[in-house]
């Protein structure tokens, strides 16, 4: 199959109008059973040239996203990530965590003019960002929210590999959190973690209920936002 290219046509009439501090926006990390939800905000140059290799991260081996995410970093005029808990996904659901990560990411910019964010229209979004476009398949289409994608997967994943080294049952370092059969049996063999996202109906019937409520060690907020400071370490 043919892999996708994203390209500059969503930011070239935006910056030809003077709107210059145009953000992609991507998240990572709905789907996994654990782990934060990960965001990331990027604002490339005006009339930016593209960086070789640059896509939807989901096409990309963590070789080539950890080699791009530091040149993603330094071409950039800014950078934001932002994470929504486990404990914001338990309260919010996941849905409005993740607008939840996205918004933090945003407001790490230093301002910004305009954003292009993956995915359907967010209800409520602009009285929180301001002027959005919001892109099917953005990731893949849009150059600057394939930079963000970058970024949040490498982030998101460092984040997950630094907890494996707390829990090294579950093979985070290798399933980032994905319900993959290696993490699927050490749920059943160790139960539930403060980093599993206990509400969740997947892990419910895993554990037969038996687990729920007796990992809560306050793991939340500053928790998620010092694994992503971490994370960041040594990307540019």
């Amino acid at each position: 199959m043919a892999v996708i290219v994203p390209t500059l046509r969503f930011e070239r009439p935006l910056w030809r109008d003077g709107v210059l501090r145009i953000a992609g926006v991507d998240e990572v990390g709905v789907a996994p059973t654990c782990g934060a939800v990960v965001a990331a905000a990027v604002i490339m140059p005006p009339n930016c040239k593209r960086i070789p290799g640059v896509r939807d991260s989901k096409t990309m081996s963590a070789l080539q996203r950890e080699r791009l995410a530091p040149v993603v970093r330094r071409r950039a005029l800014a950078v934001g990530v932002g994470a929504a808990s486990v404990a914001d996904i338990d309260r919010l659901n996941i849905y409005h965590a993740t607008h939840l990560a996205m918004r933090r990411a945003i407001a790490r910019l230093g301002g910004h003019d305009h954003v292009l964010v993956d995915g359907l229209k967010i209800a409520g979004f602009e009285a929180e960002v301001g002027a959005y476009t919001a892109i099917v398949d953005g990731d893949a289409l849009v150059y600057s929210i394939a930079c963000a994608s970058v970024v949040a997967k490498t982030v998101r994943d460092r984040m997950m590999a630094k907890l494996a080294v707390r829990y090294p049952e579950y093979g985070w370092e290798r399933n980032a959190g994905y319900a993959t059969l290696e993490h699927r049996t050490a749920i059943r063999q160790f139960g539930l973690t403060p980093h599993h996202r206990s509400s969740w109906l997947a892990l419910r019937v895993l554990t037969a209920g038996d687990q729920l409520g007796l990992f809560d060690d306050g793991a939340g907020d500053d928790a998620a936002d010092l694994l992503v400071d971490e994370a960041l370490v040594g990307l540019g």
